[in-house]
């Protein structure tokens, strides 16, 4: 598998551990969708990767504070998972090791393929494209017992993108209601997670949370296809978990 350009706007990381509350201010007033908190008390900044778009403009405000690393930031089980604080490096496992991993997992659960129906809820597109790449001859998902399907009556996981537009909110919870249990449900994206650049308006709901239960957060804007066989894997690693508990 090829490496990732050094050039890769992965996520965003914050190179100190205590900032001056003016710092928080002038990055607030900057970013678009308003990613970034500051704990008066510790004095220290985190980033929510469930909202940030990785639009660079925290960086060219204040290249010492704020650095973009090629690394992607982790899907997460919960929205408190996806902030993060001072960076202090993760290592980061490639696509081929998490997808051997996640073919076992599979396997293990199921006993068979995992069936996934993704389901467009007002995106732009961008993570369409991503996901579309998981079926292409470089990562070739199949391999891993992988495969998408046309109807909800036949997944086993729901991949979401989008803020889940209005018109979209009837339809979303349908197709949730027509996936037989157990099933899971994936956000993907900062616009599933949050609301993204749209936001909670008149036209969207703020993330699709709000309108079905999510298993799993992916960050990214859009996640490239190694952050998305994390995410499939974070859900797999829930639902052997909640098995394990019966």
């Amino acid at each position: 598998m090829t490496g990732v350009s050094s050039g890769y706007r992965g996520k965003v990381v914050i190179a100190h551990d205590k900032v001056s509350e003016i710092d928080f201010e002038n990055l607030d007033k900057t970013c678009p969708t308003h990613s970034f908190d500051f704990d008066k008390k510790s004095q220290a900044l985190s980033v929510d990767h469930g909202k940030c778009i990785t639009c660079d403009k925290c960086r060219v405000l204040s290249p010492t504070l704020i650095k973009i690393k090629s690394n992607f930031a982790p899907a997460s089980k919960n929205k408190a998972g996806l902030v993060e604080s001072f960076d202090v490096g993760t290592a980061e496992r490639s696509y081929d090791e998490l997808g051997k991993e996640l073919k076992e997992k599979i396997h293990n659960l199921y006993g068979r393929s995992l069936a996934i129906r993704e389901v467009d809820a007002g995106s732009c597109n961008g993570c369409e494209v991503e996901i579309t790449a998981l079926n292409n001859p470089i990562y070739d998902i199949e391999r891993f017992g992988i495969h998408f399907v046309a109807s909800p009556r036949h997944a086993d996981l729901l991949l979401v993108t989008g803020p889940s537009s209005r018109n979209m909110e009837i339809a979303l919870k349908r197709t949730y209601d027509a996936t037989p249990n157990p099933k899971l449900v994936v956000a993907v994206g900062a616009c599933a997670c949050s609301g993204g650049i749209f936001g909670d308006t008149y036209a969207t709901t703020g993330g699709i949370d709000r309108i079905v239960p999510v298993d799993v957060y992916i960050p990214g804007c859009p996640p490239r296809p190694q952050a998305l066989i994390y995410g499939i894997l974070l859900a797999i690693d829930k639902k052997l978990a909640a098995k394990s508990n019966l």
